[in-house]
């Protein structure tokens, strides 16, 4: 991999670019909070070949929705099961949407 490639993954929302202390930092949580979603298996950071846990953005993402429920008094448990909810939710939106789309066209017979 180049220097250019590595750049380039900058943009990547699934390019695992954070340590598990600038994650943490950045949400202003520890990281022990970091470990417990991750035990809660609402997200699973990648390793790195030492072992680090490193973090995505799209993880950060969730992670500061797990927080802003455990801040309003959720228990983690709960906080990461309505997140798993929410998330299936708006798949099935997404296929409910795409499947009106699809049945809306208009057929051409052959």
């Amino acid at each position: 991999m180049t220097a250019n490639d590595s750049f380039d993954r900058l943009d990547d929302d699934d390019y695992p670019a954070y340590t598990m202390g600038r994650a943490a930092e950045m949400l202003g949580t520890t990281q022990g909070f970091l470990r417990a979603i991750g035990e809660a298996r609402l997200i699973t950071p990648l390793r790195s070949q030492g072992g680090h846990r490193r973090y995505s953005r799209y993880q950060l993402r969730i992670a500061a929705r797990a927080r802003e429920l455990v801040d309003q008094g959720t228990p983690i448990e709960a906080a990461c099961r309505i997140i798993i909810l929410e998330d299936q939710l708006e798949e099935a939106r997404r296929i409910n949407a795409e499947h009106h789309r699809e049945a809306s066209q208009p057929t051409t017979d052959t």
